[in-house]
């Protein structure tokens, strides 16, 4: 067969998803994954961020952490710099790989105790001295908590344990509140008791003193004595207010009272698996909830002695629900609903949206396992999980609410966000893919981080209550590129020839469905003598036109399980999920201020009318014009080769560092320094690619090393920058 033949079977392939027997190889059965995780084989092995530590009675911010980050402590304590340390770091970190091999078989239970199991496995004998050492360094530990693997269960407990902490915090704070109210509420009825009749008996006096020298007080002389005095009693409408606030805060069952001699299982419970559930504990609640609001406001009045019966009685005889406020509502517990994988759509969870745009105080876990479905109704598209996917951008649009996005796998780097959204006044939706699906050739902590590398679950956070702008209140935070469409990794193997090769390679949501068995279809492998140039990578295939894109096929690189590299190709169905996957990436890009179209329709707009005024002025004889604005798309996004080129012809008018990129020799040294803040465009001379990625002594140190003094420093963004003196005095001859 020719290669017009091969490529016809090719492209028949990808355009029907019909796959010859005698030229293509099925995907059933390979062993494929994508060549960028072919190294990732052995999750144990390697260090990284699971399992936690679901830390007891931690201090603010430490109630999750990895096991790594606590190795590395211990490390940094115990183990000595150079030689001498070198051989207790070794155990320790295999005594870390113990640890993480037996949580990944299923073993369960706290920090102490696994570490202790996991290093009577490190050593030759129980004499060994590595073994004596690593056990005293689990006794030594100062915080404890029980394990984590990264798998179906751990969203859910993580987040219940970050809401625990939270919840803890507005239980001490609403104990401290309530228990000087009820000091300060019985003291002013022990003063009217003391001063009322029934307080001057001699029994009273006798129980007031007290004590071993009560037998040598003549208490009924005393009684007479002092019964006799003009007393005024407490009023009984005030006193019956006071008991009425005192019995209703002794009784209020929301947060547990270790003084009330009540069981703890007495308060209410907060935690539901189901949107029902929680609504309807909150309805039933809330007359409760209002009495104690209640008791609080009067018993703050009364104890300051501000009560006004002609005043406040009208104002609390019609006090209800319709008086609560956010602060009042803020000093409850808030409920916590952890959706079960699979009952997303449950009946009991249908009005979830309804319940996030009440405005009642809850946290709602929704979890799935699965991304990947086909769409209903015959169509033969892929859906991709809509239902998931869609779910926390639509919440986004109800406003007023915090909005979380992420893998399981990417939670312990956003612990600080998770941690935030249970803190918020606000309800909060949690939305998190597990990557726990049987049909999933990867772990589960590998399915998350191939979910966000693909953009197949981004990961992203919406907080209405940090300011007033999207700038303020979204969050593209720790997605990978997140300026891009798809993040670059390079992937180096060896040819036929066995010389090293390296490319750059896009990790796509082709890639990630070609690690899920069920849609092996929408794959076939080509032999590698039927490789030809008309093949061409998954993501360079969708940046083509149409036209162009008909006269090339899309592959993938995969890798087996012996690590030899094939070309999978990609039928037209999968293909076009790509693209959608790509364009709800856009959409979220623009939310961050990256590629924002209305910047660019602007920029566009007034670069227009700047080339008609400079024609206008050439044209009319007039000097020549000032160069065009210098409008620039959004911060987060890295300028335009021929955007930087525009701006570069003149000293931007403000304090910003700049660089005459026209003139720019292409000689390298400001990327040695810094190739992150420093890069080249298409004409091979540098821009200020992003400025936040360096500190202002590399800007310096870049316009001295320019060899045509074409780098600009500007003025420092961060005025705490150590040495700023020197740097200001060195920077001048470039300003």
């Amino acid at each position: 067969m020719d290669m017009a033949a091969g490529f016809q079977e090719q492209f028949v392939f990808h355009a029907t998803g019909k796959r010859s027997e005698r030229d293509l190889a099925p995907l059933d059965g390979a062993g494929l994954r994508p060549a960028l995780l072919a190294a990732y084989r052995e999750l144990a092995r390697l260090r990284y961020d699971y399992p936690l530590v679901l830390v007891r009675d931690a201090a603010p911010g430490e109630a999750v952490r990895s096991l790594s980050s606590l190795v590395n402590e211990a490390l940094q304590v115990l183990a000595p710099r150079g030689v001498d340390g070198a051989r207790l770091r070794r155990h320790t970190l295999r005594l870390e790989r113990e640890i993480r091999a037996l949580v990944a078989g299923g073993s369960s239970g706290d920090l102490t105790q696994l570490w202790i199991e996991a290093a009577g496995r490190v050593g030759d004998s129980d004499d060994d001295p590595a073994r004596q050492v690593l056990t005293r360094i689990a006794e030594g530990l100062h915080l404890d908590g029980p394990l984590l693997d990264c798998d179906a269960a751990m969203p859910a407990r993580m987040l219940e344990h970050l809401w625990r902490a939270a919840q803890e915090d507005k239980a001490r704070a609403f104990r401290r509140l309530v228990d000087t109210l009820i000091v300060r509420l019985s003291d002013i009825l022990r003063a009217a008791h003391i001063n009322s009749p029934a307080g001057r008996t001699p029994e009273a006096l006798r129980a007031s003193l007290g004590g071993p020298h009560s037998a040598d007080f003549d208490f009924a002389a005393m009684s007479r004595l002092l019964g006799g005095a003009a007393l005024d009693p407490l009023p009984a409408g005030r006193r019956a207010r006071i008991e009425s606030a005192l019995a209703t805060l002794r009784a209020q069952r929301f947060f547990a009272d270790p003084k009330a001699g009540r069981p703890a299982d007495d308060a209410y419970a907060f935690r539901f698996d189901d949107c029902a559930s929680a609504a309807s504990a909150y309805r039933e609640r809330l007359p409760a909830l209002v009495g104690v609001v209640k008791a609080l406001a009067v018993a703050e009045l009364e104890a300051e002695g501000r009560y006004d019966e002609i005043e406040h009685d009208p104002y609390f005889d019609r006090y209800d629900e319709y008086a609560l406020t956010a602060d009042d509502l803020a000093l409850f517990p808030d409920y916590l609903v952890c959706v079960p994988p699979g009952r997303n759509d449950a009946p009991e969870n249908a009005g979830l949206l309804d319940l996030l745009s009440s405005g009642l105080p809850v946290k709602v876990l929704v979890q799935t396992d699965d991304l990947l479905e086909e769409a209903s109704i015959g169509t033969g598209h892929f859906a991709f999980g809509v239902r998931s996917t869609r779910l926390a951008t639509t919440a986004m649009g109800l406003g007023g609410m915090f909005v979380l996005q992420s893998p399981s796998s990417n939670l312990y780097a956003l612990r600080a966000r998770v941690a935030a959204g249970m803190r918020a006044r606000s309800p909060s939706l949690f939305c998190v893919y597990s990557g726990s699906t049987a049909t999933k050739s990867l772990p589960p902590y590998l399915a998350g981080a191939a979910a966000l590398e693909s953009r197949a679950f981004p990961a992203f956070t919406y907080d209405a209550a940090a300011g007033e702008n999207w700038a303020n209140r979204f969050s593209l935070e720790n997605n990978p590129s997140p300026e891009t469409d798809w993040s670059a990794t390079p992937l180096q193997y060896a040819d036929e020839s066995l010389q090293r090769v390296s490319e750059s390679t896009h990790f796509t949501y082709a890639d990630f469905v070609l690690c899920d068995r069920r849609y092996a279809a929408h794959f076939a492998i080509v032999p590698r003598n039927r490789w030809s140039p008309k093949m061409i990578p998954v993501a360079d295939w969708l940046a083509l036109d149409a036209r162009s894109a008909a006269e090339r096929v899309p592959y993938l690189w995969a890798a087996d399980e012996q690590d030899r590299l094939h070309r999978v190709l990609v039928d037209a169905r999968l293909m076009q999920a790509t693209r959608r996957c790509l364009l709800l990436w856009h959409r979220l890009q623009e939310h961050a201020g990256i590629n924002d179209s209305h910047a660019q329709r602007l920029l566009a707009r007034e670069r227009a009318a700047w080339e008609v005024q400079m024609k206008l002025d050439a044209e009319a004889g007039a000097p020549e014009a000032a160069p065009a604005p210098a409008a620039s798309p959004p911060a987060a996004a890295a300028p335009s080769p021929a955007a930087a080129d525009a701006a570069a012809q003149d000293k931007p008018p403000s304090d910003d560092p700049w660089i005459e990129t026209a003139r720019c020799p292409s000689c390298g040294e400001c990327r040695n320094i810094n190739d992150r803040m420093f890069a080249y465009n298409e004409n091979n001379q540098a821009y200020i690619k992003d400025v936040k990625s360096g500190t202002y002594r590399q800007l310096v140190e870049a316009a001295e090393a320019c060899q045509v003094a074409i780098i600009h420093p500007g003025k420092p963004r961060d005025p705490k920058e150590p040495g700023l003196d020197e740097l200001l005095e060195r920077a001048k001859p470039f300003l």
